[in-house]
């Protein structure tokens, strides 16, 4: 993968409602097309490394299945995005709320560099209810396709998960997904000081394992939080007009440059 300054800046592409989901319309795979091309083509331009391609349908299920209709719309964008932009640009998949075989399967049959998962081990409480991970049978599934070859970034401490039930300090909670199978793992957390803690409590238990961070960073503390982390998944301050809004070419440009300035 291309790195900058040896950190993995990858560039979330947030879709409109796909077809298969309650509040798709007749125009919304078109729609989700050409944001997904014009946002992919605008964070390579400003020196990204990948993109992130994730739902963003409203309303979720919380078991891991996914709409026939969802799933091929999804396989679409990806196919486009990586007819796009070429092999080298990796591409990641997450269907929301946590559609792991799915991701997985859109990301193997279209060109997908990566999965990321919002629930490998564990439980989490989420809007939608109570999600449940599997990991046996997703990793039976990644098996059956042969999709070693797609990596898998486990949400660990996010927006998307926290443990549920008896606390479990996060480094165990990532030593449990580096067994499950998981390539990375992602965390965060809106004080950056909890953030930098929660990066070494990983590091100190499993030192190897990459971790990104699965938000929160900004133009002003994306060096500091990248010089402990090993790359971070960029949304809100990479878009033109806040979350979903699509990537602003000159905001990326002026964060990479920023943490190319600092840690290089």
């Amino acid at each position: 993968m291309r790195l900058t300054g040896g950190k993995l800046l990858l560039g979330m592409i947030h879709l409109p409602p796909l077809p298969g989901t309650p509040f798709a319309t007749p125009a919304s795979l078109r729609e989700a097309i050409d944001t997904a091309v014009r946002s992919a083509l605008a964070l390579r331009a400003g020196g990204a490394d990948g993109c992130h391609v994730q739902t963003a349908d409203r309303v979720y299920g919380v078991a891991d299945e996914c709409d026939p209709a969802r799933t091929t719309a999804m396989g679409i964008v990806v196919a486009e995005i990586r007819r796009t932009v070429g092999d080298d640009f990796p591409v990641g998949v997450q269907i929301m709320r946590n559609a792991a075989r799915a991701s997985l399967a859109v990301a193997k049959v279209a060109g997908g560099s990566f999965v990321r998962l919002g629930a490998l081990v564990g439980t989490t409480l989420s809007p939608q209810g109570m999600v449940q991970a599997n990991p046996l049978e997703v990793m039976e599934y990644r098996r059956k396709i042969d999709a070693w070859d797609v990596k898998v970034i486990a949400d660990i401490d996010s927006m998307h998960f926290r443990w549920y039930g008896e606390e479990l300090p996060v480094g165990r909670v990532a030593r449990h997904a580096r067994t499950a199978g998981a390539d990375a793992v992602a965390l965060c957390h809106p004080d950056a000081e909890t953030a930098l803690a929660k990066i070494a409590e990983v590091r100190a238990v499993a030192p190897e394992l990459p971790v990104i961070l699965a938000g929160h960073t900004d133009h002003d503390n994306a060096a500091r939080l990248l010089a402990a982390a090993d790359g971070a998944f960029v949304g809100t301050c990479w878009e033109r007009d806040g979350w979903g809004s699509g990537i602003d070419e000159e905001r990326v440009r002026t964060y990479v440059a920023r943490v190319r300035g600092e840690l290089g």
